[in-house]
């Protein structure tokens, strides 16, 4: 177990954070987790033992208020084993989050039966380009093509659409997805549609959701668990710190020093939006795993990083010293 010492959180980030938001009063909304869910669920995530869970319904039911919308968070610290969490056992839409785990698929399937997988140039044709490619839209990849592993480096790091579909070729769709959630033993997660559609979410909708504490404990298996071998994990984690889409998220609710790996996730609508971390307090410490997924009750309404960053503060406030 580590020794204690105090965490600094940055000032721009305590609880007087709230004042940024908009919309000062209003009751969490969304959809509640079905009897089922919520029974599978809390019978399965859960810290090591002794490590305690922080309550934080406090906190974060004021973040709501002001948000005027839903939050879904959890954490843990692998460390000490300390959870925190909040609607942790209610679905929320994974939109691109899930990438991190397709790229871990992708690796498990060229370590395990497709060895040559990662180094193979897939090609893709200029209709095959779908909104959100950075990469593979432009028309010097569409000519000559992009390795399997530079298509996993693109989806998760600028979140390319495209690239993603490439990959879910690559391990048989999104059903494969949905199955390989299940091997990670998430009972929840599911993945049904390619992108961009699998974004067209509503309050209510199962297709294409996950749940906070189950997407944590899948990232925290592919990134320190034993669902991939050892350099595998440091390739995705490597693919993870690299992200350019989460430094307003996640990463910035962190206190000063500390670094991360990240995956974010943005829908259309409803003001769906999401992020997970592997995040370091210091070099070679224990790292903390970070979930939070965000919607608002209004179709068009707009995501707001700030509420994701201000969840992750609370989050760590809550695992206490490392």
């Amino acid at each position: 177990m580590r020794q204690a010492r105090a965490r600094r959180f940055p000032a721009r980030l305590g609880f007087s954070a709230l004042a940024i938001f908009t919309a000062l009063t209003g009751a969490a909304c969304g959809t509640a987790p079905s009897p089922s869910d919520a029974k599978s669920a809390a019978s399965t995530v859960r810290g090591t033992p002794g490590g305690g869970q922080a309550d934080i319904r406090g906190p974060m039911r004021k973040l709501e208020a002001a948000y005027h919308g839903r939050i879904g968070a959890y954490a843990v610290d692998t460390g000490t084993g300390r959870t925190a969490g909040y609607r942790a056992y209610e679905r929320f839409p994974s939109n691109s989050s899930f990438k991190a785990v397709l790229c871990a698929a992708i690796l498990h399937k060229a370590r395990t039966s497709d060895p040559g997988l990662l180094d193979r140039t897939l090609h893709w044709t200029k209709d095959d380009v779908v909104e959100g490619s950075p990469t593979t839209g432009t028309a010097a990849n569409i000519r000559d093509g992009l390795s399997t592993a530079k298509l996993c480096r693109a989806a998760i790091t600028l979140s390319d659409n495209t690239a993603a579909n490439l990959l879910l070729g690559q391990v048989g769709g999104p059903r494969a997805v949905t199955r390989y959630y299940r091997s990670l033993g998430d009972p929840v997660g599911r993945l049904d549609r390619t992108e961009p559609t699998l974004n067209d979410w509503h309050p209510g909708q199962r297709r294409d959701t996950i749940m906070p504490a189950y997407m944590a404990r899948d990232l925290r298996t592919v990134t320190l668990g034993r669902a991939l071998v050892p350099a595998d994990r440091a390739r995705l984690t490597g693919w993870l710190r690299a992200t350019t889409t989460g430094d307003k998220r996640i990463r910035a609710g962190l206190p000063k020093g500390w670094t991360a790996g990240d995956k974010t996730g943005t829908g259309g609508m409803y003001a769906t939006a999401g992020d997970i971390a592997i995040a370091w307090p210091s070099p070679g410490a224990a790292p903390v795993i970070l979930s939070v997924y965000t919607n608002r009750p209004s179709k068009s309404a707009k995501p707001n990083d700030a509420a994701i960053a201000h969840t992750a503060t609370i989050l760590i406030h809550a695992l206490g010293t490392s």
